[in-house]
């Protein structure tokens, strides 16, 4: 896994700028290779993926959509997150990204799903899930049933930052989900 250095200033380096368009334009060989489309859904990085991904000429060959369900309320009305879920365990949670990542599938006409929640901070941090937290889920339907793989990480820095670093970590978690 390529570690993402800390980020101060508003604007990508041109050294992470290459990497990121590397990163999908590995990944949109991926897709186009086996014929699949992706979809997102997004909350703490706002578009941040959706707007890597069409970065590239001709993603839509292989990116369907992006959902940026940024209020709980979006996450029920768009993606069918349980109101439950969101009350019991929060929308930055393991249970919220994998609900998310499937409601994507499922208002989509993708293969594949990749879903992001955190905490990008400065404010919104607790003891238990402190700024900088972000869930991520990766899923894909094999023979019928959804397959999805989580992972949490507790990215440095500030809000920029943060949600800089999701963006590389969610596109880097989905190459290796391929």
């Amino acid at each position: 896994m390529v570690r993402i250095p800390v980020l101060l200033k508003k604007s990508m380096t041109n050294k992470l700028k290459k990497n990121l368009i590397l990163i999908v334009e590995q990944l949109a060989e991926q897709l186009m290779s086996e014929n699949k489309m992706l979809t997102v859904a997004e909350s703490c990085t706002g578009g941040g993926i959706a707007s890597a991904l069409t970065d590239l000429s001709g993603s839509s060959v292989w990116f369907e959509r992006g959902f940026v369900t940024y209020s709980n309320q979006a996450k029920r009305e768009m993606l069918g997150v349980s109101e439950l879920t969101l009350k019991q365990v929060g929308a930055v949670s393991q249970e919220t990204v994998i609900e998310m990542a499937e409601g994507a599938l499922k208002h989509s006409h993708a293969d594949y799903s990749l879903s992001v929640s955190g905490i990008a901070g400065p404010t919104g941090g607790s003891v238990d899930k402190p700024v900088g937290l972000v869930w991520f889920a990766w899923c894909k339907t094999v023979n019928g049933e959804n397959s999805v793989s989580t992972e949490q990480h507790i990215f440095s820095g500030d809000r920029h930052a943060v949600r800089e670093q999701a963006v590389f970590y969610a596109l880097e978690g989905l190459i290796k989900f391929l």
